[in-house]
């Protein structure tokens, strides 16, 4: 199995619980990628999502994880990819703009049929207590779009500059052993 992590606006590889994971998937003989995308939510999904496919191959053995503007980027992934992948877990995400912001990462609108046909599972993580707007309102929105199953946890948007405590994410990794096996 193959996983990519994408990390939210103006976060790095190294932030929060990205390597953390990277690590303890790489030590169960996951093959993974944390690559670093400084124009995440700054420029156009139109403009940006060009590059990560090009960057990037997805297939039936993919695990896409996305923290933050990484959740948007995954939908956007999934509606414009060839061949399904296994798994997309959407943490502290949203799919519809937060408190009027222009973010430049959504797209204005998605279609949820075409996202929901190549991904076999969605896991998806949010937080009522999310400082970000990322909330459990968001999560429902997805899981009402997407199916799959909602994880509510009082965890902040786990790791941001106003939680940034959130070095490791025990949980995320057993839904993803748990998967596995």
């Amino acid at each position: 199995m193959n996983v990519t992590i994408l990390h939210g606006t103006g976060c790095k590889p190294e932030d929060f619980w990205y390597t953390w994971l990277k690590k303890r998937l790489e030590s169960s003989g996951y093959i993974v990628r944390l690559p670093y995308m400084p124009n995440i939510n700054k420029i156009s999904i139109d403009e940006f999502l060009p590059q990560v496919i090009n960057d990037f191959e997805f297939d039936e053995n993919s695990i896409l994880i996305g923290h933050s503007a990484g959740v948007p980027l995954i939908l956007s992934l999934l509606e414009n990819i060839a061949m399904p992948v296994s798994q997309a877990i959407l943490v502290g995400g949203f799919s519809e703009p937060l408190d009027n912001d222009n973010d430049p990462i959504l797209q204005p609108n998605y279609n949820w049929e075409k996202i929901k046909n190549n991904c076999k599972d969605f896991i998806i993580f949010n937080s009522p207590n999310d400082p970000w707007g990322c909330d459990d309102r968001q999560g429902r929105i997805l899981f009402d779009r997407l199916g799959g199953t909602l994880i509510i946890r009082n965890d902040g948007h786990f790791g941001s500059s106003k939680d940034p405590g959130y070095k490791e994410f025990p949980i995320l990794e057993k839904v993803i052993m748990d998967s596995a096996s």
